[in-house]
């Protein structure tokens, strides 16, 4: 294939990255940085033509640069770009399709241009329709960078330098059954621990000052690990929620349209109907586009403030278009299908890493959404975040294969990658983990080696070491520094 054209070098661009663009805009790779050229499919390509299998891009949802959410965007942008304030039918469309593809009463449809804005205008309408303000979030969740979302993003305000959680947001522990606050590791089989979960949420619910607006989750946490919470969970969770007079709020940014393979939204392996519905990322196929979907009701409360919501580029033409060339590819290649199935193999290939590799503690996903949770004691669940580190960097650096890693810890190898994932690729990703996971046992076994001689040496040095000179009196050389009353017998011997 060709090569894209470079503008400048690699070198160049990264002095001119440092010069004007801040340094809280942080890269993949750091230490030394890609830069990608060109994408087509499940590929990426740098500036000097190398391939890399890429395993992280939920954004590029159809794969990159696929052909006909290029023309459908290229058309559109010819013909009219302009805001929504005006008649066009790629947007009703666009909101005809959705509001088809949701269960229940979600049926209203507001366009934005991000999973940020998409959340922020979801608390809107959650403290427009209750009158209320306070919200539960979970804990290592993060739903977007303005500031309204921020404080609901504990991801992000647990961190230095973040902060501080604003009293009217309550964070409920995480439902992380394996790492989190109730681990299975740590009760009789058979404990609902879906219960011990709900507990927290229903504890926060009863004691709220003034009333909980809103529940928030993402259906599956991303940026906290990969996280499934237990059967159950968000069902009874929305029921407390509710009978305490809030809304609850699905963020699918990350997990819908198909990408848990055997439902369209995650929500619904969890057999739930949230209030509002938040979707972005993989809607434009890395165009910026998203959408909050929610129902008549909530929709109207909305509207009786006479406050015009306005948003100039949500909902424009070509957004539009792109998104529902997205959507048809979706349906006509087949691509929920490719991730149950794809995703079925690589669950089932990456959980027999655990009888091969201690590192490998936990295997857990769906669809083409896993993690793969790294420790250093399965026993006691250590996070090996080193390990984690080093797998992303080596499966960059040795195999061509993008990864990442997130969680609490650090410590979870994440895999989101475009819906056109193959058998092959799940194939071409195991051979370059493998061995990445094989040279930190081999690593590991040196290091328990030296540290073993180390030990033999110290127990060496302590005891008596009989020598046998016949000037040697005693026979007996103490062991320690030599002081008085010894005689070296290094210099004795070699006066001999």
């Amino acid at each position: 294939m060709d090569v894209a054209e470079e503008n400048m070098s690699k070198a160049d661009t990264i002095k001119l990255r440092q010069k004007y663009i801040g340094k809280s805009c942080q890269l993949f790779y750091r230490a030394n940085p890609l830069k990608i050229v060109r994408g087509q499919g499940q590929y990426m390509y740098d500036e000097q033509g190398a391939r890399y299998l890429d395993c992280i891009n939920n954004v590029a949802h159809v794969g990159h640069c696929h052909p006909k959410v290029v023309e459908a965007g290229a058309r559109q942008l010819a013909m009219l770009s302009t805001n929504n304030r005006f008649l066009h039918d790629e947007l009703v469309q666009c909101a005809q399709t959705l509001a088809q593809k949701m269960p229940g009463r979600l049926s209203v449809c507001y366009f934005v241009n991000s999973g940020s804005e998409a959340n922020d205008l979801a608390l809107r309408l959650a403290r427009q329709h209750t009158g209320r303000h306070e919200v539960i979030t979970l804990d290592h969740a993060y739903h977007g960078h303005v500031s309204a979302v921020m404080d609901v993003s504990p991801y992000k305000f647990n961190q230095p330098g973040g902060g501080p959680k604003p009293d009217f947001v309550h964070v409920a522990p995480c439902p992380d059954v394996y790492r989190g606050k109730y681990r299975d590791c740590d009760y009789p089989e058979g404990t609902d621990l879906t219960e011990l979960y709900v507990g927290e949420v229903q504890r926060m619910l009863d004691g709220s000052p003034t009333g909980v607006a809103a529940f928030i989750a993402e259906s599956l946490q991303s940026c906290g690990g990969q996280i499934i919470p237990p059967p159950g969970y968000f069902r009874r969770v929305y029921e407390a929620v509710r009978k305490a007079g809030g809304v609850t709020i699905a963020d699918e940014v990350q997990v819908g349209f198909g990408r848990i393979g055997s439902h369209y939204w995650a929500f619904e392996q969890q057999q739930v109907i949230p209030d509002i519905v938040t979707i972005a990322k993989p809607m434009g196929n890395g165009h910026p586009v998203g959408a909050v979907v929610t129902t008549p009701e909530i929709a109207e409360s909305f509207a009786s403030t006479g406050v015009c919501y306005f948003n100039t580029y949500g909902g424009n033409p070509v957004s539009c278009a792109i998104a529902n060339a997205v959507l048809r590819v979706i349906d006509e290649e087949r691509l929920q299908e490719n991730a149950l199935l794809v995703g079925r193999y690589l669950l089932e290939q990456a959980a027999a890493l655990k009888s091969e590799y201690g590192l490998v503690g936990d295997v857990r996903g769906m669809g083409l959404f896993v993690g793969i949770e790294l420790v250093s004691d399965r026993q006691n669940r250590v996070p090996a975040t080193d390990a984690a580190k080093l797998v992303v960097e080596r499966m960059k650096t040795m195999h061509r294969v993008l990864v990442s890693s997130d969680g609490p810890d650090d410590n979870v190898v994440k895999l989101k990658p475009p819906m056109v994932f193959t058998k092959a690729n799940v194939d071409e990703f195991l051979v370059g983990f493998r061995e990445c996971l094989a040279y930190l046992q081999q690593q590991q076994q040196q290091q328990s080696l030296v540290l073993e001689a180390k030990q033999m040496a110290v127990v060496a040095e302590s005891q008596p070491v009989r020598v046998t000179h016949s000037l040697a009196t005693g026979g007996v050389l103490q062991p320690g520094p030599i002081g008085v009353g010894q005689r070296d017998s290094s210099n004795l011997i070699k006066s001999v």
